[in-house]
């Protein structure tokens, strides 16, 4: 079994910063793409940022600047770093894993329960 585990989410003021982190825990082979989502109130679950085992990175462009994702593959975890953070940040954040089972080598999308990020003006 594999779970996600996030943590770091709370309450800033705008301006503030925050770093979200997540933890892959289980039978885990092998993590490919981990990522970072969110979901505002009222609106569809979006990509915030993305990292590939290589290191490759991807992000929202409205986050760009702002917004680092990074990982530790020995140890299964990718962090957020969030700068700059404004009201419109506000969301819950999910973290967001492709990985392949020692269960059964198949490779399947993977989230963690979300963590709340509020961005006080």
């Amino acid at each position: 079994q594999v779970r996600l585990v996030e943590s770091g989410g709370g309450l800033v003021q705008a301006g503030g910063a925050l770093r979200l982190s997540c933890a892959a825990s289980g039978s885990i082979f092998s993590i490919n793409t981990m990522g970072w989502y969110r979901r505002a109130p009222g609106k569809q679950r979006e990509l915030v940022a993305a990292i590939t085992r290589d290191s490759i990175t991807n992000y929202a462009d409205s986050v760009k600047g702002r917004f680092t994702i990074s990982r530790d593959n020995a140890k299964n975890t990718v962090h957020l770093q969030m700068n700059s953070l404004k009201p419109e940040d506000t969301a819950v954040y999910f973290c967001n894993a492709d990985i392949r089972s020692t269960m059964t080598f198949i490779e399947y999308d993977y989230w963690g329960q979300g963590t709340q990020v509020t961005v006080s003006s």
